[in-house]
C-alpha cells in the first residue's frame, strides 16, 4: 500500500515541477496580453498655463488648460494585421484633445499606434500615423513592457515623430506601489503644425506661407509599476513656440503653450486601483503559481521518497513457536 501511495505522490510531484516552468515561460507570454478591444481615457491638467490667443496672436496666462487623451482598440484592424504579422497585435486609435479654460478646442492630434500585445514592441503596418502623417515607430509609447527592467528604454515622441532614450532614474513609492521613475528630455525641436487649428481660415499651409514655424520642447516623467509595465502617474513640463515669419508681426517668437501638465486626481486613483488588480494577475503567472508549484513538487517528492523508503525496510523475523512437550508414556 505504501508503494502505491509513493508512486502517486511521485507522479504529482513531477506534474507540479513541470507546471512551474510551463506557467512562467509558456502560459505567461500567451495570457499576459493587452486586450485588442481595450478602451481607456485620461484627463490631464495644466494649472496657471500660458496659451496663445490666435485672434490677437498674443500669449496670455490662463487658469487651466485641459488635455483629454483617449485610447480605443480597433479589433478588426488588429485581426487583419495579425494574419501577416504572425503574432498577436493591438491597434490603438489615440486622440489628444487640448481645450482652453473656455472649453474651446486648442488642438487635437490623432494617432494610430500598432504594437505587439505582449512585448509592446511596435508592429509596422499600413495606417501607422501621427496626425495623418505616416510614421515608422521605434521604441515604446504609452506603456512599458510587462516585467519592466531598471534600464533606459527607447521612447517615441509623437510631436517630433522621433525616438530617443527615456532614462531610468530610480525606484520610488507612489500611493503604496513600488514604481520605477523614468524621465525624458526633448530639446527645442522644429515640429509640424497641427492639421486642425483652433481658428477657422488658419491652416498649416497658410501658416507656412507666412514663414512662421512651430517649435516644441518637453521634459516628460513617468512613474511605472514594473510588474504590469503600466504608468500609474505622468507629467510633462511642456513648451511650444511660434517663431519668425510675418504672422508674428516682426517678433522673433511667441509662446503658443507652456505649462506643467499633470494627471487629474480622480484619474490617478482609478489608474492605481486598476494597476493593483492587474498586478496580482501578472504575479500569479510569473511568481505565485510557478514558485508555489515548484515548492509543492519538492514537498511531494520528499514525501514520496519517505514512503518508498518505509516500504523497502526489511521486516522483523516472525517469532518462532516453541514445541509443546510430548507426554511421557507410562
Amino acid at each position: 500500500m505504501r508503494r502505491k501511495a509513493s508512486l502517486v505522490l511521485l507522479a504529482c510531484a513531477v506534474f507540479c515541477a513541470t507546471l512551474s516552468p510551463l506557467m512562467r515561460w509558456y502560459a505567461f507570454p500567451r495570457l499576459a496580453r493587452i486586450p485588442a478591444n481595450q478602451y481607456q481615457d485620461m484627463v490631464l491638467e495644466a494649472k496657471d498655463a500660458t496659451l496663445l490667443d490666435y485672434g490677437t496672436m498674443q500669449a496670455k496666462k490662463v487658469p487651466e488648460v485641459t488635455i483629454v487623451q483617449t485610447l480605443k482598440g480597433d479589433v478588426a484592424a488588429a485581426k487583419k494585421i495579425e494574419k501577416t504579422a504572425g503574432r498577436p497585435v493591438v491597434v490603438w486609435d489615440s486622440l489628444s484633445y487640448v481645450q482652453g479654460p473656455d472649453g474651446k478646442m486648442v488642438s487635437k492630434v490623432p494617432e494610430r499606434y500598432i504594437f505587439d500585445a505582449h512585448t509592446q514592441d511596435p508592429v509596422h503596418a499600413t495606417g501607422e500615423m501621427v496626425d495623418g502623417d505616416p510614421v515608422t515607430r521605434q521604441g515604446i509609447e504609452f506603456k512599458w513592457p510587462f516585467l519592466t527592467q531598471k534600464r533606459d528604454y527607447e521612447y517615441f515622441d509623437a510631436q517630433t515623430r522621433t525616438t530617443s532614450p527615456i532614462h531610468y532614474k530610480g525606484t520610488r513609492t507612489f500611493r503604496g506601489l513600488k514604481v520605477y521613475y523614468f524621465e525624458q528630455t526633448i530639446p527645442w525641436t522644429k515640429v509640424p503644425m497641427p492639421k486642425t487649428m483652433p481658428v477657422q481660415g488658419i491652416t498649416p499651409e497658410t501658416v507656412a506661407r507666412t514663414g512662421t514655424t512651430r517649435w516644441y520642447s518637453t521634459v516628460r516623467r513617468f512613474w511605472v509599476e514594473p510588474v504590469t509595465g503600466a504608468p500609474v502617474y505622468g507629467e510633462e513640463d511642456h513648451k511650444e513656440e511660434l517663431r519668425g515669419g510675418t504672422l508674428l508681426g516682426g517678433r522673433a517668437s511667441v509662446t503658443a503653450f507652456a505649462g506643467d501638465v499633470k494627471m487629474r486626481e480622480d484619474y490617478i486613483e482609478h489608474t492605481v486601483a486598476l494597476v493593483e488588480h492587474n498586478r496580482t494577475l501578472v504575479l500569479a503567472l510569473t511568481s505565485y503559481v510557478p514558485w508555489g508549484s515548484l515548492f509543492l513538487g519538492i514537498l511531494l517528492l520528499a514525501l514520496s521518497l519517505f514512503l518508498e523508503a518505509r516500504s523497502r525496510r526489511p521486516r522483523d523475523p516472525a517469532p518462532t513457536r516453541s514445541a509443546e512437550p510430548e507426554p511421557l508414556s507410562a
